[in-house]
This record gives structure tokens, C-alpha cells and sequence, in this order.
């Protein structure tokens, strides 16, 4: 590893540490709440289209409500890690289906019906009024919107807190950017 990539790597530890600990303080049921309406609004314009929620661990801002909501009318989907250095794929999720643990931890659907999402919703640490944003750093999410855009144009819209903003982001080139970010707030496109 170089200096520069040492020194970049410290960079994001610093900054996932800090947007974690403002997440922590941010998290509460009635934010969650809120952000609920603005996921849907956000989603609209998708409807009948295959959209891909996460399910939410620790502290982060859960879309399960909107997810459950949406997927009245489209094909509602999940991220699955299948490997390191691996694209996610999604898998069908409905209110209902049978879940199991999948790896870090995260649910998934025990059956697994995989498909291809035409929209993104992108769970995070960090992210910027520019559209960047700081993941976990297992690079998953940038390597598999780098796949899917390659195929069509497949918006990315960050889920967070509103005090997960952060300027001055350690960005690198496979950085894929959102094309928007909703909190409790409301909704920002880019």
C-alpha cells in the first residue's frame, strides 16, 4: 500500500467514524417515520418498475414501511452478497417472505427469485451536497451501479438521516455519485 493509500484509507476510517456517531444520535422511530413519505414521493416515478430497498442494520434509516408500500404495485428487491469484491444481486422481497441471515449479518429472502433493479436505493455512512457518498467500504454498491449503468441508466437515491451530511468526503475514480438523497427532511436530486 502506498503513503497515498494509506493516508486516504485513514481519511475514510476518520470520516466513517464520525458520520457513525451522527447517525447513532440521529436515529430515532419518529425520523424514521418521516422519511418515510419522501422515500414513496421519491419512488413514484418508478412505479411498476423493479426497485431495490435493503434491509436496514444497526442505526440505519429503514425503509421497510416504503418498501412494504411500494410493493403493491412494483417488484420490490434486495441486495445479497455473494462474495467480496463480488456485485450485489437482488432478490425479491415481498412484506411477507420467509428470511434468513445472509452475510454481515443481513436478512435475506430465504428463496431467492434474483432480478435486476431498474432503481436503487443505496443505504450509506456519509454523503455530500455533490451526491458522493461513504459507504461501509466493501465497495459493493459502487461496483454493482458501475454494472448496472452499464446496462441502462439505473438511478442510485441515498436513504439516510439528514445529519449523515458531510463535506470534504474522501472520494476515489470507482466512486459511483447518487443521483439523489431523501431524509426525514425531504428529497434532493443532484
Amino acid at each position: 500500500m502506498t503513503d497515498l493509500q494509506s493516508d486516504l484509507a485513514a481519511v475514510k476510517v476518520a470520516a466513517r467514524k464520525a458520520a457513525f456517531a451522527r447517525r447513532k444520535a440521529a436515529h430515532s422511530p419518529a425520523a424514521a417515520q418521516a422519511g418515510v413519505a419522501h422515500l414513496i414521493e421519491a419512488l413514484m416515478p418508478f412505479k411498476g418498475k423493479v426497485i431495490a430497498g435493503y434491509m436496514p442494520i444497526r442505526t440505519e434509516i429503514t425503509p421497510l414501511p416504503a418498501m412494504a408500500a411500494l410493493s403493491a404495485w412494483s417488484s420490490i428487491v434486495i441486495p445479497v452478497i455473494e462474495a467480496r469484491g463480488m456485485p450485489l444481486k437482488f432478490a425479491r422481497w415481498t412484506p411477507d417472505c420467509e428470511m434468513v441471515e445472509g452475510a454481515f449479518g443481513a436478512q435475506v429472502p430465504a428463496v431467492k427469485e434474483y432480478l435486476d433493479p431498474e432503481v436503487v436505493v443505496v443505504p450509506l455512512v456519509a454523503f455530500d451536497s455533490r451526491g458522493n457518498r461513504l459507504g461501509y467500504g466493501g465497495g459493493f454498491y459502487d461496483r454493482t451501479l458501475e454494472g448496472l449503468r452499464a446496462k441502462r441508466a439505473t438511478p442510485a437515491l441515498g436513504y439516510a438521516y439528514a445529519a449523515q451530511e458531510a463535506e470534504g468526503l474522501p472520494i476515489e475514480p470507482t466512486d459511483q455519485p447518487l443521483d439523489g438523497i431523501v431524509t426525514e427532511r425531504g428529497v434532493t436530486y443532484f
